[in-house]
């Protein structure tokens, strides 16, 4: 062999040595790196997921507590409302078999004052009574029946959008 060559091959094989173990520890510090990157992105990972999860409960305990609200309501609104309708059923009952007689009380008004009955002659009493008959009075008790219905509807709503919407923030 070239005697040359055997003067430099020591110091070749010490580099192509370091050269290795220079790339080995490299590998090594940036699988280091990538491995403390990666539990970095997975904590985050988790983080964001526990997070996730507790924003899900509240709005789910959120909305079963306005659900529970809203049956509270409608519970309330559709006694009252039965309550009430019951109350007319028997008035309507009550009128209809004579034991009960319904009267409306009034009186004549023109234009925001009462109207003068004239001196000596024969009048109607002002703010008399009108007795109705039992097929009249079931007429009004039926147009009773559907106001009930109507304002036990519009206060159901009413507490509705008072107690669920607004305390939900759904309305704007």
């Amino acid at each position: 062999m070239n005697p040359l060559l055997l003067r430099i091959l020591p110091y070749i094989a010490a580099l192509l040595l370091g050269a290795t173990g220079a790339w080995m520890w490299q590998a090594n510090s940036y699988d280091a790196i990538i491995a403390k990157n990666e539990a970095g992105r997975q904590a985050d990972l988790a983080r964001i997921s526990a997070a996730g999860a507790a924003q899900a409960r509240q709005a789910v305990e959120k909305q079963q507590a306005a659900e529970q609200a809203l049956a509270a309501l409608d519970q309330k609104a559709q006694k009252e409302k039965t309550d009430a309708l019951v109350e007319n059923e028997k008035l309507r009952a009550d009128v209809a078999a004579g034991t009960r007689r319904l009267r409306i009380a009034g009186s004549c008004r023109a234009s925001g004052v009462d109207v003068p009955s004239p001196a000596g002659a024969a009048s109607v009493d002002n703010a008399g009574t009108v007795e109705l008959s039992s097929v009249a009075g079931s007429t009004v008790l039926s147009a009773r029946a559907g106001i009930i219905a109507d304002q036990a509807a519009l206060k159901a709503l009413q507490e509705y959008v008072t107690h669920v919407c607004l305390s939900r923030g759904n309305v704007q």
